[in-house]
């Protein structure tokens, strides 16, 4: 695959103004040359026609062959005048102009050369009036040039002016480019938004906002990297310790005795990895690939159950389910299925030897309510919030947990959109777990 070009902002606004302003001052001097030539044209008539009615007036020449200069306009003017009876009475020395007036403005070719007439006729005499085609075109075409040189001359400073103004707007942009560039890899602090364009600032926004969820998660991941290592050097340690009193055995019932206790610190600690792993991938959301599916929760209660018993019966605990009916929720069934087994097993293992483990599954108030009930010491009000911190263990509780079930169930509730409780049970006495599941 071929990667992806990219485009300059600036480039493309500038070339994309400078453009249309060489476009603009090219059609306006078209028009604006166009308009001269046609108003030189009308201004060029008038004049032929003002000096015709001067003649007429008698203002104009008596007699003889001689030239006449319209100096004002810059070309020669030829004038033929006839008297009543259609005698000539004054001919321009150089003029060949037709013998036969053509009353009005009329167009003429004499001896290769071509003339813009204006004739004109009284009781007394007839004025013929005349200019050079050619040197009143090439006249016209120069102040045409005169009045779209102003034009010419300011599209390129306007050209200039844009390409500046254009680059001083983007020079924030640089500027926060700059302060991005210029960072170290773990500062995540906020980008300044000041004298920032009102269109940017939006963006950088956005930006600072995600650098604020980013420091979080790196913040949360460093902090769980830390208690991970602090939590994990108790039980290695044991394992250590466990494993330098079975070679220190003398007889078979202290070998045996040393080996049940290494049994059982291996498998706390594979429980601990297991629990840290499991809340690794829940908060990383690595466990929800896949879009959401309906989910028979009456069905997952059930097979949680039948998974536990044996660790319950293990303990004489009676567990079962309290209330049950058809339920369903949109999510990922395996993490609910870790959600559930999580209480579950959190239940079995603080409950007394004895005791009873019961769930409930209903439908309260448009939402769907699964609870963990148990018999045991349950928690203190004031410990509650607390329990879902990770590797809090509730104090003066007898079992050995890893402190990461209640965390882990809290973070798949989130993801859920679901809320968890925790509070005492009325019926067993104990703490009873609610995890409310919007309906949907």
């Amino acid at each position: 695959m071929t990667a992806a070009h990219g485009h300059s902002l600036r480039r493309r606004l500038i070339g994309f103004v400078l453009a249309s302003i060489l476009l603009a001052a090219t059609a306006l001097g078209v028009t604006t040359y166009r308009g001269a030539l046609r108003d030189a044209d009308a201004m060029f008539d008038l004049h032929l026609q003002q000096m015709a009615h001067t003649m007429h007036g008698g203002g104009g020449p008596r007699g003889g062959n001689q030239d006449l200069d319209y100096g004002e306009e810059g070309f020669d003017v030829f004038v033929q005048i006839w008297g009543p009876d259609g005698t000539q009475v004054f001919r321009s020395a150089r003029a060949a102009l037709p013998e036969r007036a053509v009353l009005g403005f009329s167009d003429a070719i004499v001896n290769g050369t071509r003339y813009r007439v204006y004739s004109l006729q009284t009781p007394l005499q007839t004025v013929q009036i005349a200019q050079d085609m050619d040197a009143r075109q090439a006249r016209a075409r120069t102040l045409a040039l005169r009045a779209t040189l102003p034009m010419a001359l300011m599209a390129p400073i306007l050209m200039l002016a844009v390409g500046l103004i254009i680059a001083r707007s983007l020079a924030p942009i640089e500027r926060m480019r700059r302060n991005v560039a210029g960072r170290a890899d773990d500062d995540l602090s906020p980008l300044p938004e000041t004298g920032l364009p009102d269109e940017v600032r939006p963006l950088v926004r956005e930006l600072n906002l995600l650098f604020d969820r980013v420091g979080s998660a790196f913040e949360a991941r460093k902090n769980f990297v830390a208690d991970a290592a602090h939590e994990l050097r108790s039980p290695l340690t044991a394992l250590k310790l466990q494993t330098e009193a079975l070679r220190r055995a003398t007889d078979e019932g202290a070998r045996e005795t040393a080996i049940a206790r290494l049994q059982q610190g291996i498998e706390r600690s594979i429980h601990l990895v297991g629990q840290l792993l499991m809340l690794a991938r829940q908060e990383s959301g690595e466990e929800a690939p896949a879009p959401p599916v309906p989910v028979d929760l009456e069905g997952l209660v059930r097979q949680c159950i039948a998974g536990a018993l044996a660790r319950a019966q293990a303990r004489g605990i009676d567990i079962g389910v309290a209330q049950s009916g058809p339920a369903s929720v949109t999510g990922q069934p395996a993490a609910l299925r870790i959600l559930l087994g999580n209480l579950v097993d959190n239940a079995i293992k603080y409950a007394p030897e004895g005791g009873q483990v019961d769930v409930s599954l209903e439908q309260r108030d448009g939402h769907v309510l699964l609870s963990v009930e148990d018999n045991g010491a349950g928690i203190a009000a004031h410990e509650r919030e607390r329990a879902f911190d990770r590797f809090y263990r509730v104090s003066g509780t007898a079992a050995d947990g890893s402190g990461l079930g209640l965390a882990i169930v809290k973070t798949i509730a989130e993801r859920h959109g679901a809320i968890v409780e925790l509070d005492s049970s009325p019926r067993l006495g104990g703490l009873r777990a609610s995890v409310r599941f919007p309906r949907r």
